[in-house]
C-alpha cells in the first residue's frame, strides 16, 4: 500500500459514567492511503462509530474522551490538537457523512442554507456569490435534480436517498482528502444503495481522496473496499486486504459473521448459521478474548483475562491471536 494519508496508532477511547470510565474503544490501529477505500466492518456495540467520532474529535463531552494513541493525519496529531485547530481540519481536510441524515441536517433550515454554510464557514473569500454557485455545482454532482429549485427546500421535503446526497454534497464541498462514511446506506433501499456507493467510488475517482467506510453490511464491503478491519467489542480481531479476508478469514469472529451471509447456492427457507448471544456491555467486557463466550470453542480462564496479540500472518494480514478462536 502507499504511504498512509490517516493513521490511527493503538486508539483508545471511552466514555466517564456516574463515575466510573468506560472503554469503547481499546487499542485500535489501521491505516488508510489516498484513494484506498477501507472498510470497518462489525455488529451494532462493536466500537466503529465511537472510532469515527474520536477520529473527529466529536465524542460527546464532557463523557467522551481520547484515552490513548496517537491520530496521525500528515504531520500532525489530531489528539493532541486544540479544538479551534481541530475545526480547520474538520471539514476541510477531513469530511464526515452522518449515519442518519434526518437528525444530520436541522429540519428547521432549508438544506441549501446549510451547504452554504458549510463553504463560508472555511471559503470565506469566496463570498455568498461564489458559495451559491459552489453548492449548485456540487448538488448536481451528486445527483440532485434541478439544484437551483430545491436548493430552496427543507429536508422533509427530500427522499432518504436525497438527504443522503445532500449530506455527501456537504462533506465533500472543501475537497477533503479524507472521507468517513458512518454507515452511510442505511435504511436506504437496495437500488439506492447501489447509486449511493457508486456515486462515492465516481467522486473518490475525481477527487482521489481515502475513504473510510463503517457499516455491518458485508456485501458493501466487499463491493466497495481495498481492505477491511473487523472489529469486535471495541478490539480489531482482524484486519487484511478484502479478497483475502473474504477467501481465508482466520478469527473465528470473521468465520461466523461470513457464514451468515446468503449465498447463491443456498437452498431456498435454510435457517442461516447465527453468532450466538450478543457483544457484551461496556461494563462487562472481559480483559482477554472478548468473543470467548460467543465462539462456541472452550476457552482457559486465563484465555478470558490475557489480551491476545495481535499477530501478523501475512504481508498485510493481522489478526487477534487467541489460541481457540485462532487456529491456523
Amino acid at each position: 500500500m502507499s504511504q498512509p494519508v490517516l493513521q490511527i496508532d493503538n486508539l483508545s477511547a471511552g466514555f466517564e459514567v456516574e463515575g466510573d470510565l468506560l472503554t469503547a474503544v481499546d487499542g485500535v490501529s489501521f491505516e488508510v492511503a489516498a484513494g484506498h477505500t477501507l472498510g470497518v466492518v462489525g455488529e451494532s456495540g462493536c466500537g466503529k462509530s465511537v472510532t469515527a467520532f474520536s477520529v473527529m474529535r466529536l465524542l460527546p463531552q464532557p463523557m467522551g474522551k481520547i484515552l490513548g494513541g496517537q491520530i496521525v493525519y500528515g504531520d500532525r496529531d489530531l489528539a493532541l490538537l486544540t479544538n479551534d485547530e481541530m475545526a480547520k481540519v474538520r471539514g476541510t481536510e477531513i469530511g464526515m457523512i452522518f449515519q442518519e441524515p434526518m437528525t444530520a441536517l436541522n429540519p428547521v433550515h432549508r438544506f441549501g442554507r446549510q451547504l452554504m454554510e458549510a463553504v463560508l464557514l472555511h471559503q470565506k473569500p469566496l463570498g455568498k456569490d461564489g458559495a451559491y454557485n459552489l453548492c449548485i455545482e456540487m448538488l448536481d454532482k451528486v445527483g440532485i435534480p434541478s439544484p437551483d429549485i430545491r436548493f430552496g427546500e427543507y429536508p422533509h421535503q427530500l427522499s432518504g436517498g436525497m438527504r443522503q446526497r445532500v449530506m455527501i454534497a456537504m462533506a465533500l464541498i472543501n475537497k477533503p482528502k479524507v472521507l468517513i462514511a458512518d454507515e452511510p446506506t442505511t435504511a436506504l433501499d437496495v437500488t439506492v444503495q447501489a447509486q449511493i456507493l457508486n456515486l462515492m467510488k465516481d467522486l473518490q475517482k475525481e477527487m482521489g481522496m481515502a475513504i473510510i467506510l463503517i457499516t455491518h453490511d458485508l456485501g458493501v464491503i466487499a463491493e466497495t473496499c481495498d481492505e477491511v478491519v473487523v472489529m469486535y467489542a471495541g478490539r480489531v480481531v482482524e484486519r487484511g486486504p478484502i479478497r483475502e479476508i473474504f477467501a481465508n478469514p482466520q478469527h473465528a469472529y470473521t468465520k461466523g459473521l461470513l457464514a451468515s451471509i446468503p449465498r447463491l447456492d443456498t437452498p431456498p427457507k435454510s435457517v442461516l448459521p447465527i453468532i450466538p448471544g450478543m457483544v457484551p456491555a461496556l461494563k462487562e467486557m472481559p480483559s482477554g478474548c472478548r468473543f470467548g463466550d460467543r465462539s462456541g470453542k472452550e476457552h482457559t480462564e486465563e484465555e478470558l483475562k490475557t489480551r491476545p496479540p495481535l499477530k501478523k500472518i501475512g504481508e498485510h494480514h493481522w489478526v487477534e491471536a487467541c489460541p481457540k478462536c485462532y487456529q491456523p
